[in-house]
């Protein structure tokens, strides 16, 4: 691996990394910026569903970082920049010295994914469905939880931030890049057809009568999360079995990737 040395932060080879946070507004065309090493390194894992475009990295961490970057397809390209110059690409402090261009998995569709899962039926499967949630950092923990608690995979409705946003990518350490992933317009719809598929639907709600901690996971099993504030609409509840988390004294308010963790490890090991 011979990197390229970047000294003019106009360079064209480095276009793709400019302005990194304005860009963000506005999307990348099927592109997105990985930020860090623990990112990288995911993004480079055999378990990436993900494709590297290019990567830039701070001179002063090439060696370091070396054994890391020879992971990465020979025809991949990696500049190097000094500290100043990198932060003048990014637009900002690049504290942590290490940006890469990936390029994003193929949308499958709803049907595809189920048919994928139902091709071993005696194995346990869990399911994420997020509805309307806009928050990135809420995004981005819901991807944490669900790899971290074995969910085969996130389902996203339409009110749904974009997950490969560089901030979700960073909070979930890189499990967006990993995690299969469905977006379908609406909840009822996606609620209505994982139920058709065998899987019984958990709407995450305090004003449910049934507790998480009384509930027996089924064989499939997934657990509806709404945003935070108004929650997940009244007649999509009506669809599924309500489920709740207990709380003291009365509170009955959770961050909802707070939530997502409790319920997938109620799930996966309750």
């Amino acid at each position: 691996m011979t990197p390229i040395l970047i000294t003019d932060p106009d360079h064209i080879a480095v276009q793709p990394f400019r302005d990194i946070k304005e860009r963000d507004l506005t999307g990348r065309e099927g592109l997105f910026i990985a930020e860090g090493e623990v990112v990288l390194n995911v993004l480079l894992s055999p378990a990436s569903l993900c494709e590297p475009e290019a990567i830039l990295i701070a001179e002063k961490r090439w060696e370091t970082l070396r054994p890391l970057l020879e992971q990465a397809p020979h025809d991949v390209p990696v500049y190097l920049a000094s500290q100043e110059v990198l932060n003048r690409i990014a637009g900002f402090d690049l504290h942590r010295g290490i940006l890469a261009i990936g390029r994003k998995p193929e949308m499958m569709s709803l049907d595809l994914m189920l048919d994928r899962l139902g091709a071993k039926p005696d194995e346990r499967r869990i399911l994420v469905v997020a509805s309307g949630i806009g928050n990135h950092d809420n995004m981005g923990g819901i991807f944490r939880n669900a790899a971290a608690f074995g969910a085969a995979g996130v389902i996203l409705d339409a009110g749904c931030c974009d997950p490969f946003y560089r901030k979700a990518i960073r909070v979930s350490v890189g499990a967006v890049l990993r995690t299969p992933i469905v977006r379908e317009p609406t909840s009822g719809e996606i609620v209505t057809r994982l139920q058709a598929n065998g899987y019984e639907v958990l709407a995450l709600t305090p004003s449910a009568q049934m507790q998480l901690a009384d509930y027996r996971p089924s064989p499939r099993t997934a657990i509806l999360l709404g945003s935070e504030g108004p929650g997940l609409p009244q007649a999509v509840i009506d669809q599924c079995l309500p489920v709740g988390i207990r709380m003291a004294g009365g509170f009955d308010s959770l961050n909802v990737a707070v939530t997502s963790g409790i319920a997938l490890h109620q799930m996966a090991f309750g």
